[in-house]
């Protein structure tokens, strides 16, 4: 998406100062989790740098917004995704097909020089499947039917979930920034 957007900056990961540290993500919400990271990740960056890190998750409104910001680790410290939609799917045996309406969030925090930071968020809301469908994707992306979609994200394909993802949309909110900043 970095690349689609042909923005007039060199965009590097986070390989390219060593890795991402650990983070614990403490904070009770995606922006505090993505802050965290984003500091930490700075302190590796050269002085003047800019850094960028995300927190991002799937709320589902029958679970109270659960599994949110625990998503990766729902099922368990080091749980595989398969384990975290096991126990989605579980929590939502009885829930009616009507109620299983879901978001997922993605937080983006861009940390800068003297002490600059912004936020950028996007959602994608939609609802969670009965059964795992399609082999693309990760996480939850085999139950999560996008609004307006028949199929879930892991099988629409990378094409149209870089268009209507939470990611994507947070993403185009931080490109329009950052083009307003040339």
């Amino acid at each position: 998406m970095f690349a689609a957007a042909a923005l007039p900056w060199a965009v590097k990961g986070a390989g390219a100062l060593g890795g991402m540290p650990p983070v614990e993500e403490s904070a009770g919400t995606f922006s505090g989790n993505a802050l965290l990271k984003a500091r930490a990740l700075q302190k590796l960056a050269p002085p003047g740098s800019w850094v960028l890190a995300d927190d991002s998750g799937l709320e589902v409104q029958a679970l109270g917004g659960a599994p949110g910001v625990h998503s990766a680790r729902y099922a368990g410290t080091g749980a595989k995704d398969g384990a975290n939609t096991e126990k989605l799917l579980r929590a939502l045996e009885i829930i009616p097909d009507a109620a299983r309406t879901a978001r997922f969030v993605c937080v983006l925090a861009l940390l800068g020089p003297g002490g600059a930071e912004k936020i950028f968020e996007g959602e994608c809301r939609g609802r969670i499947g009965r059964t795992p469908a399609g082999a693309g994707g990760f996480g939850y992306d085999p139950v999560f039917f996008p609004d307006g979609f028949d199929k879930t994200f892991a099988e629409l394909g990378d094409d149209v979930k870089n268009k209507i993802s939470h990611r994507a949309t947070a993403l185009r909110k931080l490109f329009n920034h950052l083009q307003a900043q040339k």
